[in-house]
């Protein structure tokens, strides 16, 4: 879909001094919100200010309009903001802290929008935690850009234009989804434009750190968010030519030659801490079939490889490789491994931090695959610390994952869960990329295309979660870069879909 707009009525009026922006912004706190407003006043270009409150609320402020709101993320609300967005364009501001606008931010927000007929403008801000201000930069939206915790920062530029149009076709009265249906809804139709400049500074008062915040999505008080997001994508899926039917290729598993029914892959470097855990949840298991364990051991130099060693010579269903090249990332280790003449039909998924959680793991899984008639399956897991007591939010089962509507939903969410695992023909003929992050996500994306991904919903899997986690604590760039390759991963997805 061309999401440049054509028609010549879409073109802004040049900028002369008068007021081409009402701004919209949340306020619960009267203080904080006043100085947000002085600094609005500021620039010749804002036309009114509008103050979206709560039920029940008694806030007023000179010279500006209330309009009285259930919640800033319903579509109710969407629409009263589109019936006052009578000005070329409209600034909604999503917090009710300070916004501290950096020099002409209005009017640089103005003439990005202007100068490219963009749908929505955003763009990189100064976050301040603790009283301490750092650079937040922000990532480009992409087609792929499709999870709804895709970060704009707080100041949201949209031409009105737009935005009324979206919030006239919005059907569903959401809840939680309003503001995410609207930029999706507002993509169909034009750009979504980042500016990389630091336009704003914004309070943020969440500081746990990125390993705390990837989990919130399948917290299960946050269900009723998850389903209406669900809805809004599905349905946006729909309009660009992306959704697919539950239709899916049919699986024989009658390939053969294979050495034993089931592997178990761990890919690993410098993990002497844990992996001795995880070899003895794999040696406990108990099944109907051979299976072996192999371990790609990535080089490593803190007594990993020694250990792996002792197990290996003492136990032939252990499998010690080491690459013969020193590019690999987990997921080359991966390749490494299900290419290998060791491994068997089925490849099953085991991280060096972490440890089935019984002696029938991996028969679950391999029923599964015959039960369900999948190319992949992917079970439940419980989260825990160190010791493997279990930590909050405990259970993950990522039940947003349906039989009808999984593999459409797969494209908001940022992961699909664990332990994964795979009928290996189908998994040599694709190949792993060889990345250290997402490479999981692509495979699940990429299966689905074609075949069903079998689930399980009780827990098999204890996940660890430590300091030396890869995504314990992130900082802004590291994080960028993987939301960035999660998003290309989705682009390419989507592209492949439509056709």
């Amino acid at each position: 879909m061309n999401n440049q707009p054509t028609n010549s009525t879409n073109a802004k009026a040049p900028f002369r001094g008068l007021g081409v922006v009402n701004c919209f912004l949340a306020c619960n706190n009267t203080a904080e919100t006043l100085k947000t407003v002085e600094q609005l006043k500021q620039s010749s270009l804002i036309q009114t200010i509008y103050l979206l409150v709560k039920s029940g609320n008694n806030i007023q402020l000179k010279d500006c309009h209330t309009i009285e709101i259930d919640s800033l993320q319903s579509s109710e609300t969407i629409r009263k903001i589109a019936a006052k967005a009578d000005t070329a364009y409209s600034l909604i501001y999503t917090k009710d802290t300070t916004l501290e606008l950096g020099q002409f931010a209005v009017e640089r927000f103005y003439h990005i929008a202007s100068d490219t007929q963009a749908g929505l403008v955003y763009s990189d801000y100064y976050e301040i935690k603790d009283g301490v201000r750092s650079n937040l930069p922000v990532i480009d939206y992409q087609e792929g850009s499709l999870r709804d915790d895709f970060n704009f920062g707080s100041v949201l530029f949209y031409d009105s234009e737009y935005l009324e149009k979206a919030a006239a076709e919005t059907s569903v009265n959401y809840q939680f989804a309003g503001l995410y249906n609207l930029r999706l809804k507002v993509s169909q139709q034009a750009e979504l434009v980042h500016i990389n400049e630091y336009l704003y500074s914004e309070v943020e008062n969440d500081t746990r750190k990125s390993g705390e915040k990837q989990f919130d999505y399948v917290d299960p008080k946050n269900r009723a968010v998850q389903l209406e997001m669900e809805v809004a994508c599905t349905d946006h899926l729909r309009k660009i030519g992306a959704y697919l039917a539950p239709q899916f290729k049919t699986i024989s598993f009658d390939e053969s030659n294979f050495p034993v029914e089931a592997s178990i892959i761990i890919p690993i470097r410098n993990r002497v801490k844990t992996v001795e855990d995880a070899i003895k949840s794999v040696l406990m298991q108990k099944t109907t079939f051979d299976f072996n364990l192999i371990i790609i051991d990535n080089f490593s130099t803190d007594g990993t490889s020694e250990l792996i060693e002792k197990y290996a010579k003492t136990d032939s269903r252990v499998i010690h490789l080491t690459p013969n090249r020193n590019d690999l990332g987990i997921g080359g280790c991966w390749n490494e491994g299900v290419h290998s003449a060791y491994c068997g039909k089925f490849a099953v998924q085991l991280d060096s931090d972490d440890v089935y959680q019984t002696e029938n793991t991996l028969q679950t899984v391999v029923d599964a695959f015959y039960e369900q008639n999948c190319a992949m399956v992917i079970g439940s897991y419980t989260m825990t610390n160190f010791a493997m007591e279990t930590i909050a939010p405990g259970l993950i089962d990522h039940k947003e994952w349906t039989p009808e509507n999984g593999r459409n939903n797969a494209l908001r969410i940022n992961g699909l869960g664990a332990p994964r695992a795979f009928y290996t023909p189908v998994l040599r003929d694709i190949k792993v990329p060889n990345t250290s992050y997402g490479e999981d996500y692509a495979l699940g994306l990429r299966i689905s295309r074609e075949y069903q991904i079998g689930r399980i919903y009780d827990s098999l899997y204890l996940c660890r979660r430590w300091d030396e986690n890869s995504d314990a604590s992130l900082d802004v760039v590291k994080m960028n870069g993987h939301n960035l390759y999660k998003d290309k991963i989705r682009t390419v997805e989507l592209k492949a879909r439509k056709s």
